[in-house]
């Protein structure tokens, strides 16, 4: 049996949120990120991509480039909100579904054929998703992942096309290879000094050769241009760290300010830990100065997700790593090898109303939010709070805007 996977993906899924809420927006440039200098585009509308324009690219560059674009700085819960929306709509019309991030969707058809066409059956999920939301959406069908995904992004916007089986080699030649996952900027400018500018080169190329220069990913490059991906659809997948960080308008070295940020990251983070049932045994501290040299510290602890064990040990961390002589542009913390279970009482350091104060915090910050809250060390910290559950299986919300 041929498989047959379906992958779906919200068109400028940022953009039409902000438009859904406001039609005024409608055909206007709009770039959705970081309003400060250092930000980035997180989301920009079809109208600016003839600018040069693109996700990722820093606002300033941006600004620069369309000046009559209007600069949105967004709202994480409500484009969470919106993808929920989404994800129940093909989780209720799909037998095997994965989300790969806030706005992109791949589904396993692989057999429906016997009861109805697939190609029909991707058509009426998408116009019911369009029904129902409002949202724009495109999608692409083929026997994996990888042409799939490269056939939505050619249907856009808006709109959808399937590749019959045995047709994936001739519907990627012609394309640039640009448009093949895997094949960033660096592999892109190794490519091109070969001569290589299309997908058909790679097809026509032997695979060792491409191994030879890039190595094993070379090997991969090589099948995804002939069509050959063998990637399953994985609805969910036990997540094995949590993390946050925060990138500073202005380098400081605020050392107050800093301990403060940590004091409040490593609070939410435990707090994320105890409402999922996991524990953690390795937490790690990461600073970038102003130098953009990144390094970081990490320690090992008894299985815990106990503020007042796990704060202590980050402040520690930070204390070890931090350079005074340098400016800090950015800093994060990071919980690592996960378990499921439970906080247990330590018998030689915690007291009944220790965990009292626990279950009553967390009762408050699940009725009124994470940041209801929180130690005074903390109280001048921005939202560190998530808006989604991080082990529910579903990839982070991921705004360029959160910025401190």
């Amino acid at each position: 049996m041929n498989r047959t996977i379906l992958h779906l993906d919200l068109d400028t899924f940022f953009v039409s949120v902000e438009r859904l809420l406001d039609s005024r927006l409608e055909g206007q440039p709009l770039l959705v990120g970081g309003i400060s200098d250092r930000g980035v585009v997180a989301a920009c509308s079809y109208e600016t991509r003839a600018f040069g324009i693109h996700s990722g690219m820093p606002m300033k560059l941006a600004k620069e480039l369309c000046q009559d674009a209007k600069v949105i700085k967004g709202d994480a819960a409500t484009y969470t909100r919106y993808s929920e929306a989404v994800t129940e709509l093909i989780r209720e019309n799909v037998p095997l579904f994965e989300k790969s991030s806030i706005d992109e969707f791949y589904a396993d058809l692989s057999g429906m054929d016997r009861f109805f066409g697939t190609y029909r059956y991707a058509s009426e999920l998408r116009q019911k998703i369009i029904r129902e939301t409002g949202l724009p959406i495109s999608f692409g069908l083929s026997v994996n992942k990888v042409v799939s995904k490269v056939a939505t992004n050619e249907a856009k916007p808006n709109n959808q096309i399937r590749i019959a089986f045995g047709r994936e080699k001739p519907f990627l030649a012609p394309l640039s290879i640009r448009k093949l996952p895997m094949i960033g900027d660096k592999t892109y400018l190794t490519l091109r000094n070969l001569g290589i500018k299309q997908v058909r080169t790679l097809q026509e190329m032997p695979g060792e050769m491409l191994y030879r220069v890039l190595g094993r990913n070379g090997l991969t490059i090589w099948e995804r241009a002939n069509g050959i991906d063998k990637t399953p659809v994985i609805p969910f997948s036990e997540r094995k760290s949590i993390s946050t960080e925060r990138t500073f308008d202005r380098d400081t070295i605020d050392v107050h300010r800093l301990r403060s940020l940590l004091t409040a990251m490593t609070e939410n983070l435990a707090f994320q830990l105890r409402k999922g049932e996991k524990l953690t045994a390795c937490i790690s501290v990461k600073i970038r100065y102003s130098d953009f040299q990144t390094y970081s510290k990490q320690m090992k602890i008894p299985y815990t997700s106990a503020d007042h064990i796990l704060i202590p040990r980050i402040l520690e961390l930070f204390h070890r790593l931090y350079n005074r002589r340098l400016l800090v542009r950015l800093i994060g913390v990071k919980f690592s090898h996960l378990v499921h279970g439970n906080y247990q009482i330590n018998l030689f350091e915690d007291t009944e109303e220790t965990i009292r104060l626990y279950q009553a915090m967390d009762k408050i910050r699940l009725r009124y939010g994470d940041r209801s809250i929180t130690r005074a060390a903390a109280m001048g910290v921005k939202t560190i709070g998530r808006m989604t559950n991080p082990f529910n299986g579903q990839p982070p919300t991921i705004l360029a805007h959160r910025k401190q």
